[in-house]
């Protein structure tokens, strides 16, 4: 019984699991971290304007114009882009485009009221077109920077 007693002692003492104490290898740290992002934008900035008809006008002190019209008579153009001529002469397809002008070699004349008397005279014209072009070009350099430092203790 004796051996029995010796037995069940050494397989119940052998089962017995164990704490092993878990000891950590730091006490306290610290992490940085330094990211820099550089970036670069070039624009062009192109603005135009455009006049789709014309102005005219006619000022002045001491100028008659007899009674005639001012301005001088409004004429229709035509311009037509890529266009094709068939066999006969005829000129077709393409793109069409007209707009209106006045015609300067028309309209009213204008005297001095009375000769040798101040006067002031102005007539100005502008048609359809171009009346600016801006164009701005430029180059933004944005550097962005990210320090972290980041602390830890056991």
């Amino acid at each position: 019984m004796n051996k029995l007693l010796a037995v069940l002692l050494l397989l119940s003492s052998s089962t017995v699991a164990k704490a092993v104490p878990v000891v950590p290898n730091f006490s306290q740290g610290s992490m940085t971290s330094h990211t820099e992002t550089n970036s670069t934008v070039t624009e062009t900035i192109n603005s135009v304007d455009y006049r789709t008809g014309w102005e005219y006008s006619v000022t002045g002190v001491g100028i008659s114009n007899n009674g005639e019209p001012l301005n001088p008579t409004v004429s229709t153009s035509t311009v037509q882009v890529n266009p094709t001529a068939d066999g006969t002469g005829e000129v077709t397809g393409g793109v069409t485009s007209s707009f209106d002008a006045l015609d300067l070699s028309t309209g009213g004349s204008f005297t001095i009221s009375t000769p040798g008397d101040a006067f002031q005279f102005t007539q100005s014209y502008s048609g359809p077109g171009l009346t600016n072009q801006t164009i701005i070009q430029r180059t933004t350099v944005v550097t962005s920077v990210t320090d972290t430092t980041s602390t830890f203790t056991q």
